[in-house]
């Protein structure tokens, strides 16, 4: 795999707490710079200027925010709000945590009402890609996880957010996560991944996105 067709993978990532509007705008070029995916940031740094946003959607890279991020114990109202929020200020694609509440007391109905809400709350055409923190979780919850997901409007289920404790992305989650969605529905591999080699085990493993800040790395090697 040539690394231009590597980049088209990549969700190119910056989530740092600190991180300002200029931390925003570098990211933004070197986007546009590798022609990878998407963008991903938080949503208070919305909405970008009219430059980037040119820049980005003349190179057909997407707009995509963190909700309820990192944690994702925010209530679903506050979540669709804050996913409304940030589409209607220019994101074009939502990444999700979802509540580990709901899933270690296996309140599937309460998981599966929080993701409606906030498939809901964006527009049809919106990408919703679901994170479920997999490297805390056992193999049936992942597998359950996921199937509340798609059913409930899911395009991707997501491996982290890569600020859990439990660590973030392995091959055998992602290639359990596309056993269980099946070829139809996105599967992203996020956090810890830093190389060439780690990206491409990921995307042989079923990942059809990669969440990274290392993408100069990885495109370098």
């Amino acid at each position: 795999m040539t690394s231009e067709e590597l980049a088209k993978f990549i969700d190119h990532t910056q989530l740092a707490p600190e991180a300002t509007s200029q931390d925003l705008a570098k990211l933004c070029d070197e986007a546009c710079r590798f022609n990878v995916a998407a963008v991903c940031f938080s949503p208070s740094l919305l909405p970008l200027s009219t430059v980037l946003v040119a820049d980005l959607l003349t190179n057909d890279i997407k707009i995509a925010c963190v909700i309820g991020f990192p944690s994702g114990a925010h209530s679903g109202e506050v979540k669709a709000f804050e996913a409304r929020h940030a589409t209607q200020n220019g994101a074009t694609e939502i990444d999700m945590v979802v509540n580990l509440n709901f899933v270690f007391s296996a309140n599937w109905l309460e998981l599966g009402d929080e993701i409606a809400q906030v498939r809901a709350a964006i527009p049809t055409k919106t990408c919703l890609k679901v994170i479920i923190e997999s490297a805390a979780l056992t193999d049936a919850q992942i597998v359950t996880v996921c199937r509340v997901a798609v059913a409930n409007g899911a395009n991707f289920v997501k491996t982290s957010t890569g600020f859990h404790k439990t660590g973030g992305a392995t091959t055998q989650a992602v290639k359990l996560m596309r056993a269980t969605v099946g070829d139809s529905i996105g599967v992203k591999a996020s956090g810890g991944i830093r190389t060439r080699q780690a990206a491409l085990e990921m995307i042989n493993a079923g990942a059809t996105r990669l969440g990274t800040s290392a993408t100069q790395a990885i495109l370098a090697e």
